[in-house]
């Protein structure tokens, strides 16, 4: 393999990682504070399908993405209802959630289905650090949806790590009785991770159907939801695991396809397979290799918090 075929594989890993990456930091935040979101892969559909719709409509592609957003949202503000003030299964929230996202878009989107979106995402060349040697090509010629998770990752990082909001998202994660003890608002912060990580995963959605493969297929997430979901107990619920996670699976899915379209024999159907399995089997050695405490789930995650 030549350095130049090897920095388009890269390059491309960043591109085909990103709808992941975004999910699975919404998954991330969700998670932080308690709630298990399986409803990931409906929300990114019906994000997907909603920013498409609305860049047809038009013509913008800004509108495009605040109406995938403004979807995401409201799935998440479905599933919150359900789980938090309901106190639904959260299983059971997030697979309906699932299950509606994928019925609803399908639904949706039959009106667009071959229509060419009008407006979509063009790869922006950062002045100075587009031209570095290497990491110029692979990180720096994308766009701006790309820069954008650049920006969150460490702003997630630091928002967890580093600041007393995040100190209290996780202290609700981990024990919403002495959060609540303490003055923490368990509700009201539960409530705003399961939305932002709604917006998140519909922004994923919007970043497949508008700028990764700027069409709109019925499915067309392929799983990259339930990728999200398991990427985030692989990167044991830190931002920049996660990125690394998104990115492995980028590269492994553009691999593939630069298999098949060098005219392979490799059957078409085992190289969509392999990103996936790929990506399972690492879940299952890192959660195997690495340290109870390390690897440790929140303490509160999917269940129920409910005021003595």
């Amino acid at each position: 393999m030549s350095g130049g075929m090897l920095i388009s594989i890269l390059a491309a890993a960043v591109s085909s990682g990103t709808p992941v990456l975004f999910a699975a930091l919404g998954e991330l935040v969700c998670e932080r504070a308690g709630v298990l979101n399986l409803g990931v892969e409906g929300m990114m559909l019906v994000g997907a399908v909603s920013g498409f719709l609305a860049t047809v409509r038009t013509g913008n592609i800004w509108v495009g993405v605040m109406a995938a957003v403004a979807a995401g949202g409201l799935m998440g503000l479905i599933h919150a209802f359900m789980s938090i003030s309901l106190r639904v299964n959260q299983v059971v929230s997030g697979l309906a959630l699932t299950l509606f996202g994928t019925g609803v878009s399908g639904f949706l989107g039959k009106s667009v289905i071959g229509v060419p979106l009008p407006a979509q995402f063009r790869a922006v060349a950062i002045p100075g650090l587009s031209s570095i040697p290497v990491l110029g090509p692979i990180l720096f010629r994308h766009d701006l949806m790309v820069y954008l998770t650049f920006i969150l990752v460490p702003a997630l990082w630091y928002l967890l790590y580093r600041t007393r909001p995040g100190l209290h998202l996780r202290a609700v994660g981990e024990s919403p009785q002495t959060a609540d003890a303490l003055g923490v608002n368990v509700f009201a912060i539960r409530y705003v991770s399961v939305i932002a990580g709604g917006m998140l995963a519909g922004l994923g959605g919007a970043y497949l159907s508008m700028a990764y493969a700027p069409s709109w297929i019925e499915s067309m997430t392929a799983g990259r939801g339930w990728i999200a979901v398991a990427l985030v107990i692989f990167a044991v619920w830190d931002p920049v695991r996660a990125m690394i996670g998104s990115y492995l699976f980028g590269g492994v899915d553009a691999l593939g396809f630069r298999i098949q379209v060098m005219g392979s024999g490799v059957s078409s159907f085992f190289l969509k397979m392999l990103p996936y399995v790929f990506t399972i089997a690492v879940l299952i050695i890192v959660t195997a290799t690495a340290s109870k405490r390390s690897s440790r789930a929140p303490e509160a995650l999917g269940l129920p918090y409910e005021r003595e």
